[in-house]
């Protein structure tokens, strides 16, 4: 597999070490943890409270994903964990 890096660490781990959020290149829609079949942006975090934070903080998510990223989305991330 191959590394990808966490948007709120830095740090490179495995893909599957990740939560990976997209947005969908036809509906802009933002995806959580979604299978290979979908296409478009993508950014990847840590199973952490600490990096999702720093993610939401510093607006990281949204320049990577280029698309504004509501709070709500990430009530869903800390779900994930």
């Amino acid at each position: 597999m191959t590394d990808r890096k966490c948007v709120g660490c830095g740090k490179l781990k495995n893909r599957d070490e990740l939560i990976k959020i997209t947005k969908e290149h036809t509906a802009n829609n933002l995806i959580i943890n979604g299978d290979s079949t979908v296409f478009g942006r993508s950014a990847y975090l840590c199973y952490n409270k600490t990096c999702i934070e720093n993610a939401f903080k510093k607006n990281r998510l949204q320049k990577i994903l280029k698309t504004p990223v509501s709070e709500e989305l990430k009530g869903k991330i800390i779900d994930e964990l």
